[in-house]
């Protein structure tokens, strides 16, 4: 392999020829050989775009020139577009301010600049300088909480929420279709009094109705950012509303309304936000899995089982049982709300490491909240389209259930009292009867009451 001669504060490094980075991000892909999880792409783009809007407000203050602005601006754009993917190596697992990975790209856009400026990538001392030029007014300390909130942001609203949307919707369209469909109630996973399927998918309506209205909400205090703090939150090396003017220009970029933060001390010691937004990410995940919980014991068979909702045959379900299918979308959106869980437990681990001036586990803050956020997403598309679109109602035995469930004995509380009903269902059971033929062998209500009192469709709701 070729190699060529990048040089900073601590020496001579051999990179490899056809790289842009320089001496910094090699020494770092050497000494943090840790795992394979590598910066993800959506911060380095948007890095990037740091990176311009910084060039766009120095060099409207005078501190930078128009021809540096400009190819810095060039770079930026390539890497926004995904032409230099191959140029971010670097481990997640690496400081905790990130700086190895704000320095991969002042060194990437520094050292492509040479080459369009002078077309000799080796050419030195170089047009644009990685720390001077590129990195002029900012600090990784600033640089990288700033692009975790961006980043944090576009994923969750343009991603996570509309998949939750999407499966929100999906339930409601069943529960609609479904509406009168008069089920079995459990409480306990004991029989209970009936409940419409429309009844029973309205509340998991409603929990994602909550879950994406709090998640709305909280994703709001991502717009502000720190950006112009520099190192500990004083401003040092910027001048007097440079950070205004820098997260006008993110906006303009972003399409995002940013602006700066009230106080850039709290946004790079401590990571609240991130703490919020992701425990509102694990409240939703926790209520999708009891959806889906609810989903797998309802559809639970073929046989056997409750098998009062059938899932679609999305594939063969065993290697050794021929005709097996299944919950396998519920399976794995389970799990993926296992792993949110997790996430949420090392977030708030690594959110108690704002040691005085810095935190020093924001890449991974940024890595479980990108991780939670696109699972969740992911995942209520799949289980949207590939299970609940596809949900039928067995009625033969949501027909069969509702008329051996003994718990219908409830509404002759108000005729007999709950003592004598009771009995009723004792009855039933011992003498393996329906609850109609105990009601009139008990003596306690005749036939023609008990029609006019046990109609499932009017326990439903309050009494008029």
């Amino acid at each position: 392999m070729k190699t060529r001669i990048e040089h900073d504060s601590l020496g001579n490094v051999e990179v490899p020829a056809d790289c842009y980075w320089g001496a910094q991000t090699q020494r770092s892909k050497q000494n943090f050989l840790i795992g394979n999880q590598t910066m993800p792409l959506q911060v380095i783009y948007n890095i990037a775009r740091i990176k311009r809007a910084a060039a766009s407000a120095n060099a409207e203050m005078g501190k930078l020139s128009t021809k540096k602005m400009e190819l810095i601006h060039k770079v930026c754009d390539e890497i926004i577009n995904g032409k230099h993917d191959f140029q971010f190596p670097l481990s997640v697992w690496q400081t905790g301010s990130g700086t190895q990975t704000n320095m991969n790209l002042n060194e990437v856009i520094s050292i492509r600049g040479e080459e369009i400026y002078s077309g000799d990538r080796n050419n030195k001392p170089r047009f644009i300088h990685p720390n001077d030029d590129v990195n002029m007014s900012q600090s990784s300390n600033d640089v990288f909480p700033t692009a975790m909130r961006l980043t944090g942001y576009e994923q969750i609203s343009k991603h996570t929420i509309p998949a939750i949307r999407h499966l929100r919707n999906s339930l409601q369209n069943f529960a609609a279709k479904n509406r009168s469909k008069v089920k079995t109630g459990r409480t306990h996973l004991m029989d209970a009094t009936p409940i419409s399927f429309g009844q029973e998918f309205s509340a998991y309506v409603s929990l994602l109705d909550n879950g994406l209205k709090r998640l709305q909400t909280s994703i709001q205090a991502l717009l502000e950012i720190p950006l112009g703090g520099t190192a500990v939150g004083t401003g040092l090396n910027t001048l007097k509303n440079y950070d205004k003017i820098v997260a006008e220009h993110i906006s303009k970029i972003t399409g995002e309304k940013y602006k700066a933060a009230k106080n850039k001390f709290e946004q790079i010691s401590a990571h609240d936000a991130f703490v919020d937004v992701h425990n509102v990410l694990n409240q939703i995940a926790i209520s999708i899995h009891k959806i889906a919980n609810d989903l797998r014991f309802m559809s639970s068979g073929p046989r056997c089982g409750i098998n009062e909702l059938q899932l679609p045959a999305n594939e063969p379900g065993s290697s050794i049982m021929p005709g097996k299918v299944n919950p396998t979308q519920i399976e794995a959106i389970m799990m993926v709300c296992a792993r949110v869980a997790g996430n949420d437990v090392s977030m708030t681990n690594v959110a108690k490491l704002g040691n005085l001036e810095l935190n020093v586990a924001k890449p991974l803050i940024i890595f479980n909240l990108l991780e939670s956020a696109q699972l969740l997403g992911d995942a209520s598309i799949s289980f949207a389209d590939k299970c609940v679109a596809g949900l039928k109602v067995n009625i033969k035995k949501t027909k069969e259930y509702t008329e051996q469930n003994l718990m219908l004995n409830t509404v002759l509380n108000k005729a007999i009292g709950y003592e004598k009903a009771a009995q009723i269902a004792k009855i039933a059971i011992d003498k393996d009867m329906s609850l109609r033929e105990a009601a009139i062998l008990s003596g306690f209500i005749t036939a023609t009451d008990y029609d006019k009192l046990v109609d499932v469709k009017k326990m439903l709701k309050p009494e008029n």
